[in-house]
Formats: structure tokens, sequence, C-alpha cells
């Protein structure tokens, strides 16, 4: 069994309050538009990384990480990737795979919405965290953390807080 915290969006912020609430997870994963490398560093000391690059991303961050990342944790099927689109209407960059090759998992950034929902068309989990950071249109900061064992996704949480509460670490 593992402990996943999930994140994305950060655009190069992190507030002290999502590093407390990952404390206890086991490996970080990052749904992209981590926004600087300094901050990609960061996050890869805290805890063992997986992270793609989004579409604010610049060319360092690009060569640090993938745009897709697909992987297996336990016995579980994963998908990363930044901007995926959601059940019903996934993004045409990554459509085809979903469909024709669909994950247990699949995690996407890139809406700053947080969101979780079971694609029974697929058989399919899908994550999005939101958004951790402190820059973009959301209003909430958020972020999660679950625990995979074999092929069983469990106990899910979530971290919520007004955006006007961010306290920043990293700039």
């Amino acid at each position: 069994m593992i402990k996943i915290g999930l994140i994305s969006d950060t655009h190069g912020t992190m507030s002290p309050r999502v590093l407390k609430f990952l404390e206890p997870v086991d490996e970080l994963w990052h749904a992209g538009d981590i926004g600087t490398v300094e901050l990609a560093d960061e996050l890869a000391m805290f805890k063992p990384l997986r992270a793609v690059f989004g579409n604010i991303d610049d060319y360092v961050i690009r060569r640090m990480f993938p745009e897709n990342l697909r992987f297996v944790c336990e016995k579980t099927d994963i998908f990363l990737t930044h901007i995926g689109g959601s059940p019903g209407h996934y993004a045409p960059q990554i459509r085809k795979e979903i469909y024709s090759n669909p994950p247990r998992l699949f995690i996407c950034g890139h809406s700053h919405i947080l969101k979780v929902m079971y694609d029974k068309k697929i058989n399919c989990l899908y994550m999005n965290p939101g958004a951790a950071g402190n820059k973009g249109f959301h209003h909430v900061c958020t972020a999660m953390r679950f625990r995979i064992d074999q092929e069983n996704i469990t106990d899910l949480e979530v971290l919520e807080f007004e955006r006007n509460q961010f306290q920043q670490i990293t700039s």
C-alpha cells in the first residue's frame, strides 16, 4: 500500500498548508503547470516526485518532465497528463489512448477545478486535483491525497482553502 499526494497548477508557488497536508504521503504526483525549476526541485526534495509538464512550463521543465506519464503503481495502471479534459470530453491529444487502452486511474490538471468521477464507459477513475498554487483564476486552493493498495484506490482526502488565505513559501 502506498499513500499518494496529488497536486497541479502550482504556477511556481506553494503554501505551507499544502506541504503540511502532504507530509504523510509516500509519493507526490504533480499534474503539470509546475511553474519554476526551483519549485520542482523543492518538491522533489520533499517527497519522491512524479510529474508532467503543463502549458505554462518553460523549456527547462519540459526537459525535466514528460508531457504524458503512463506507469503502474502497485498493480494500478496510471495515466498522468496536464491537459486531459474530463469523462465524455477528453482532450483530442489523449482521446485515442484513453479509449483504446484505458488506464485504471486517469489524472490531469489544467482546469484549476477539483473533480473526481468514475467514467463507467471505460471503467476508469478520473481525478483532477484543481490548483494548489496562488496564480490563476481559481478562488480556492486544493490538493488531494489517497491510498493505492494493489488495484484499489481508497481513503481520498481533499485540502481546500480560500486563495486569499494563501501563505507563499516559494515564488
